[in-house]
């Protein structure tokens, strides 16, 4: 197993947030992680900030993440860089839709897990682990929108 890895997921109303977080939260626990999430819904109706939390390791204690000690910052939306950069730790991964291009979505609306995607990079899990819950967790209809998305992220490179 591991150390406990702390993610956090931010952006605005109606993006996708806690969707992403449930289906990472989702391929984290198939793999046999001990796994605790949070949110932070703030004035999503209104397109305000969204934040969610992702713990995982071998025991995690709290779903909360305190600040400075995120691994990764995941934001969708480039005006929560600001808002929520106090999370990251020093030397964490910031990943953002300037990560790659995104502009080649079938549909906009599956952003948030096209940066999943960018995410899943960073962890050993293979591919169908996280294609099965994303089918777990989002409706059939949109399944095959989600996987592209999913695999463009992945296809990013880190840097």
């Amino acid at each position: 197993m591991c150390a406990t890895v702390n993610i956090t997921f931010a952006g605005l109303g109606g993006q996708g947030v806690l969707t992403a977080t449930d289906v990472l939260a989702a391929a984290l626990f198939t793999q046999g992680y001990d796994v605790k999430k949070s949110e932070v819904h703030g004035m999503s109706q209104r397109g305000g900030s969204v934040s969610s939390e992702v713990r995982f390791g071998e025991a995690v204690a709290s779903p909360m993440i305190p600040d400075g000690e995120s691994d990764y910052l995941v934001v969708t939306d480039m005006t929560q860089i600001e808002v929520n950069l106090a999370k990251l730790k020093e030397g964490g991964v910031l990943i953002t839709p300037d990560d790659f291009d995104w502009s080649s979505l079938s549909n906009k609306k599956a952003l948030n897990i096209a940066l999943l995607g960018r995410l899943s990079t960073y962890f050993n899990i293979p591919e169908e682990v996280w294609m099965r819950a994303i089918a777990s967790e989002l409706p059939e209809k949109i399944h095959e929108v989600n996987f592209a998305a999913f695999k463009l992220g992945a296809s990013s490179r880190q840097p």
